[in-house]
């Protein structure tokens, strides 16, 4: 039911992960209407009495389910569905532009970061003896995507929604969710390790029982303290954005993408070179640190269970996060089996790169998309064109601002790997420059991930959102972990082609 107190600005949806959408100005916000209950019926829709009043379809998402958090907005005529129209404000290029170009530089240098750190630490014991850890990382680091930026959307959805405007209410959702992500990253983290180890058995037919423990105790600590970490940055940038009124959709994300690979990768290394040192005189301690975290599992379901939203997530949230790991999982084979090749070891500095870069860009695009059906459509209607068979096609070319974004998001591939491609030769030492050949390979590669990436989002959201499920929860993690697939196994074969021909990869 509507709060009549509330006003236009609590009844404007919000938007998601890099959504890049302009503020919203005044005329357009005069159009909309704030109705006492009596304008609504029993289920929270319009009146039919009115026939002139038109019940536009709010956000399903599972983290602010319709029916606990109910908002309504009522407008006047009837939005153009099919005519290239959006419910969200009118933005310009040069608009969208900006406000994706900031987040896809921050994040851009966060995975240069967590790159030039990988490849410094290939060579310690821990990775030469443990190789299956390579197989760890982009299941971990792809946990940024399944985890940290969701909850930033999510929190961001809540401040826009005006639901943490009582200091109550904001902090019991606040650590409900912490609670909820703790719990998620904890299972995730010991589901990671055993699949790791599980394919490492398989490619090599032998992984000792100390190894497995090893990577139990690494992975799941690194999950959870980096997933701490973030999460309470996280809470503080939204609430710093929230009290500078700066719209936290279009700060918090990009903090998430910017710094988690770099967090989460340092706290890998860091764990797992610790336990390595205790493996053979404490190897009782890997096993206290896996139980002490198991334990700890009901202490989250019962905090996450005070807040009706994330106890909806207690038992809705699991599929696509934990499909999502055994994908990355899948990547992370594929690296392993690449990085143990001594020619082909320079890929450990780009594979981060390219998989975080394909992931971010992706993320936008899926949360606009998914910002337009909540706008314009209800669940498990699509627009038209949308109902037939898919094209490539539709995703570039028309006059909606999703087309005109897809083609943003894939012109900036080029200019923005070339000069990610030139920081890490910088930070190498700046002696050399990229070959001719490596940075053709290189973009190329990048340019077919994001270009089917960019397909699969248009397909798949409009595919969730026909069968009813929310885009922003779903979506997003399965985009990730195809983007670390799909980035790894194409600069695993762009390698593979320099090698053959000779090239050395710099000049």
């Amino acid at each position: 039911m509507v709060d009549p107190e509330l006003g236009d600005e609590a009844l404007s949806p919000s938007g998601s992960v890099g959504r890049g959408i302009c503020q919203q100005t005044g005329s357009d916000r005069s159009q909309s209407q704030t109705y006492s209950p009596r304008d609504f019926s029993s289920n929270g829709s319009v009146s039919p009495l009115d026939p002139s009043l038109h019940y536009e379809p709010q956000e399903t998402d599972f983290l602010l389910p319709n029916m606990l958090y109910g908002r309504s907005t009522v407008s006047g005529p009837p939005r153009a569905k099919d005519a290239g129209g959006s419910g969200a404000p009118a933005e310009s290029v040069c608009c969208m532009v900006l406000q994706i170009l900031v987040p896809f530089v921050l994040a851009g240098l966060g995975t240069v970061s967590a790159g030039m750190l990988l490849g410094l630490v290939q060579n310690w014991d821990v990775f030469q003896e443990i190789p299956e850890i390579f197989i760890l990382v982009p299941a971990v680091l792809g946990m940024k995507g399944n985890l940290e930026m969701t909850l930033a959307s999510r929190l961001s959805t809540a401040v826009n929604a005006g639901r943490m405007e009582t200091t109550r209410e904001k902090w019991l959702l606040i650590i409900g969710n912490l609670a909820l992500k703790q719990l998620q990253a904890t299972v995730l983290g010991l589901l990671a390790s055993l699949m790791a180890a599980l394919l490492g058995w398989m490619a090599e037919g032998n992984v000792p029982l100390n190894h497995v423990m090893l990577l139990c105790s690494t992975s799941v600590s690194t999950a959870f303290m980096a997933s701490l970490l973030q999460g309470i940055i996280m809470v503080a940038v939204i609430i710093g954005s929230k009290r500078m009124g700066i719209n936290p959709d279009n700060v918090a994300t990009p903090m998430a993408a910017s710094f988690g690979d770099l967090i989460t990768l340092a706290s890998l290394v860091c764990f797992s070179q610790w336990f390595y040192s205790l493996i053979d005189l404490y190897p009782h301690v890997l096993y206290l640190v896996d139980l002490l975290f198991l334990c700890l599992i009901p202490l989250w379901v019962v905090i996450s269970s005070k807040h009706p939203a994330s106890h909806i997530l207690l038992r809705t949230g699991w599929e696509p996060i934990i499909t999502a790991m055994v994908i990355s999982s899948i990547g992370g084979l594929i690296l392993d089996k690449t990085v143990s090749n001594p020619n082909l070891a320079g890929i450990i500095v780009y594979a981060p790169v390219i998989n975080g870069i394909g992931g971010n860009l992706v993320s936008i695009q899926s949360s606009r998309i998914s910002t337009h059906l909540h706008l314009n459509y209800s669940p498990g209607e699509v627009p038209e064109d949308r109902t037939g068979c898919y094209s490539p096609c539709r995703t570039f070319f028309g006059s909606g601002a999703n087309h005109r974004s897809a083609q943003v998001l894939l012109l900036l591939v080029i200019p923005g790997q070339l000069i990610f491609l030139h920081v890490i030769h910088l930070m190498k030492g700046g002696q050399t420059l990229p070959s001719a050949l490596l940075t053709v390979a290189f973009l190329s590669a990048s340019l077919i991930q994001v270009f089917s990436l960019l397909c699969a989002a248009d397909c798949m959201v409009h595919a969730l959102w026909r069968r009813g499920k929310d885009p922003d929860s779903y979506s997003i993690p399965y985009l990730t972990a195809l983007g670390d697939l799909l980035g790894t196994a194409l600069l695993s074969l762009a390698f593979f082609m320099l090698w053959c021909i000779g090239d050395s990869g710099s000049v």
